[in-house]
């Protein structure tokens, strides 16, 4: 008896013990008598350590570094002919190590606005399908855990994963420049580059919650992840060739009235803030190059009387508010329709 009443002692010490309740209780995951963890952060804790380890993500992560240090390189060795005497943002130097370019590597931002997207389409085209294949989808949701639990820890798994590399990143290269530099940045310059650093965030979670969706949507990873693809080429090369196609077609004559002229360069800007890697530009623009006032033409009248001098944070911010809230809406709306379609989906196995 003795014998026996120790062995359950020691299995009850290492056994856990998993206990759930209803929505709208306190849904608790137990995994020893003092420590409570929700369901939710257990999936989550989970898809991170599954995205860390997984070598798609650590290839395209040594792939990024790299061409960012490349970048950053060339923003160091150049950063002097960069700094102009009648510049209005000369004094943010810190600022020009993520636009600077001599044209042999691209800019900081224009690598963040080109492997940004392959980042989230890693991270998603195969989140829900994968599971479905394998099996494992019918074993969760037979679990007394809630369906929209899988979808949303899988989502912010993959966020938290972005926001921490885009986080280390920018850090980095703050880091590296006041090294070579030897002048820590300002306030102000502190403020934008992590404002940038959210925008670039929010950029990648677009493409990742549109992954998502064609993971939700389709049954093979392949197709999912061709279809993501597909679109991000889409936006990135063919888009921009049907613009200029409507150009020629559209273009008003050569000695057009000045208002005819302006409102056709603001159709045209409007097709082309259509694509998230546009909105993503004119955001980054803006708050990583104080000096630029607007991105849209400007009459005469309102050039008339302007000081060349930066503009405040503030003021950058609300230039690029639509740009932000464009961005947002279409990360709501690819959530939104995942969302529905798979808390409608029949997961059973066929």
């Amino acid at each position: 008896m003795n014998e026996t009443a120790n062995l359950n002692q020691e299995n009850k010490a290492k056994r856990k013990i998993f206990s759930f309740s209803g929505r709208g209780q306190n849904k608790s995951l137990f995994r020893s008598d003092e420590e409570i963890i929700h369901p939710f952060w257990v999936i989550v804790s989970k898809e991170v350590s599954d995205h860390v380890k997984s070598w798609k993500f650590n290839i395209l992560f040594g792939i990024i570094v790299l061409t960012c240090l490349g970048s950053l390189y060339t923003a160091l060795t150049n950063i002097s002919d960069a700094i102009k005497p009648n510049d209005p943002a000369g004094s943010f130097i810190f600022l020009k190590l993520f636009t600077v370019s001599d044209g042999s590597l691209p800019s900081f931002i224009v690598f963040i606005s080109f492997l940004g997207p392959l980042l989230g389409i890693s991270l998603g085209f195969d989140a829900i399908n994968s599971e479905h294949n394998k099996g494992t989808l019918a074993r969760i949701m037979a679990q007394p855990i809630h369906r929209d639990y899988l979808l949303n820890a899988k989502f912010v798994a993959a966020l938290i994963v972005i926001s921490v590399m885009f986080f280390a990143l920018g850090f980095l290269v703050m880091g590296l420049g006041l090294i070579r530099i030897g002048i820590p940045p300002t306030p102000e310059e502190f403020l934008r580059i992590i404002s940038f650093i959210l925008i670039s965030i929010l950029y990648v979670a677009f493409w990742l919650n549109l992954s998502i969706l064609f993971s939700v949507q389709f049954r093979q990873a392949a197709t999912s992840a061709l279809a993501s693809i597909a679109v991000w080429l889409f936006f990135s090369i063919f888009y921009s060739l049907i613009v200029n196609l409507i150009v020629k077609v559209t273009a008003p004559p050569e000695f057009a009235p000045a208002h005819v002229v302006l409102n056709y360069q603001k159709f045209i800007l409007s097709l082309l803030r259509l694509v998230p890697s546009q909105l993503f530009d004119d955001a980054t623009t803006i708050l990583l190059m104080p000096s630029v006032r607007s991105l849209g033409p400007l009459t005469m009248e309102q050039v008339q009387g302007t000081i060349p001098s930066p503009l405040p944070l503030g003021q950058s911010l609300l230039i690029v508010w639509p740009q932000l809230t464009g961005l947002l809406a279409a990360t709501i709306a690819c959530f939104a329709i995942s969302y529905r379609s798979f808390m409608r989906r029949e997961i059973r196995s066929r």
